[in-house]
């Protein structure tokens, strides 16, 4: 066993140059037993969503952010994943095969193919598709220089059951495969960016990748966080199929902040405070109808102090919100939820823009993928909770929303595909 003590002082202290990587190495060796019946004539990763085998999402997604090669370590039914995929040429990524027996645990699957292990590389679970942001990804893991970072779930509405508690340093804390212990708060879903090295502290045998090396990396404090709200989908279990499918659907949609955008923004600490005080910027409604011949669900986020400062009650906000929906339904567009926080300015709340919390909420209702949905404001705060979900931004000017629209339509909108 190598002086791991020593050499994690080396690797955090004096790390040198690093290049970001180019290859993505894909745990799918599983038999997928809580697909079954399913996985008796398939293996899990090609379980098919509107066409396509999950795995290809997986794989166009690491095309998308510039990895150029993916090492799958496969065992139940590999033959067919090879047939299905080859050498990748048609995906636009080369694509090679490392195959072990099925019953292999991950650790097991890792060390056989160590050979072929770039110095740092990205691993992921073939079971799993989180909208991954890459670049700034690895900007943390330059920045907090640890030996694996791995992605997490905050899981604040408990999709699932927890097995990790993150410090407030971005190191993880606790680490625990049977999700039994207590205080934990978040759970691993892979897109993990390791070094090669972190593979030495597997012990012999068939074993847990997971279950062995994340432990002695917790208390060595080399294992990082990219914590994440911004909801994963999976192909892990029967009951989580219709998720995913409505999920990988991508039906287009738009967000869009309200006073400034919709309407006329009222002075600074003013509100709009009935309907009587409401009034349409010019061109929101051919706006809103534009996007809905195109296919598009336009979902509204807002702050709206005025609610704890007094100046309104939320039962004044919701039919304010609801006559703004039937004049935008009477002209031909279509809002189909609005997303307001009612806090005060100081409050500390996570929904208050530039916090990204009412991004994250509309994204769980509606199946969203914020990396490919447009969110179009008027202000820094709303860039700022933009690019905290990481969800595309534009402002608008003096062209207004119709100008905004056009301009995407133009460039051709996307649709979420």
């Amino acid at each position: 066993m190598l002086d791991f003590l020593g050499k994690l002082e080396v690797y955090r202290v004096d790390l040198g140059p690093m290049t970001r990587p180019r290859q993505a190495v894909i745990l799918a060796g599983g038999r997928g037993t809580r697909l079954r019946p399913l996985t008796d004539l398939w293996p899990k990763p090609l379980v098919a969503f509107h066409g396509k085998p999950f795995l290809e999402y997986l794989l166009l997604q690491l095309k998308e952010n510039g990895f150029e090669r993916a090492l799958l370590l496969l065992g139940y039914r590999a033959e067919a994943v090879i047939s299905c995929f080859g050498d990748g040429t048609s995906l636009g990524i080369k694509i090679e095969y490392s195959v072990s027996p099925e019953d292999w645990e991950t650790g097991a699957r890792l060390r056989a193919a160590r050979e072929r292990l770039e110095p740092v590389f990205l691993l992921m679970y073939c079971d799993n598709y989180w909208p991954m942001p890459f670049a700034a990804m690895w900007e943390r893991f330059v920045a907090l220089k640890p030996l694996a970072m791995v992605t997490i779930y905050r899981n604040a509405d408990n999709y699932t059951r927890s097995n990790v508690r993150v410090g407030e340093d971005s190191l993880i804390e606790v680490y625990d495969k049977s999700r039994s212990m207590d205080g934990l708060a978040g759970v691993d879903i892979g897109f993990i960016i390791t070094r090669v090295e972190a593979l030495d502290l597997l012990p012999e045998g068939n074993v847990s990748f997971e279950a062995t090396v994340y432990p002695q990396l917790v208390r060595q404090r080399a294992l990082a966080a990219f914590v994440t709200d911004h909801r994963y989908y999976s192909v892990g279990s029967v009951d989580r199929l219709a998720e995913t499918e409505a999920f990988l659907a991508r039906r287009p949609a738009v967000l869009l902040d309200r006073d400034g955008v919709l309407n006329e923004r009222p002075e600074r600490a003013q509100y709009v405070t009935s309907w009587k005080d409401w009034r349409w910027r010019d061109g929101a409604l051919e706006a809103l109808r534009l996007l809905a011949q195109r296919g598009f669900t336009s979902i509204v986020l807002t702050n709206q102090a005025g609610v704890a400062r007094g100046h309104l009650t939320v039962d004044d906000l919701a039919d304010i919100h609801r006559r703004m929906a039937d004049e935008a339904a009477s002209a031909g567009g279509r809002i189909a939820a609005v997303y307001f926080c009612p806090h005060h300015w100081d409050s500390g709340c996570g929904c208050r823009k530039p916090k990204p919390g009412m991004f994250f909420a509309a994204q769980r209702d509606f199946r969203l993928d914020l990396t490919r949905t447009v969110y179009i404001g008027d202000d820094e705060r709303d860039g700022i909770a933009a690019a905290a979900a990481f969800c595309p931004f534009r402002a608008v000017g003096e062209e207004g929303l119709l100008g905004v629209v056009r301009d995407l339509v133009s460039q051709g909108l996307p649709t979420g595909s």
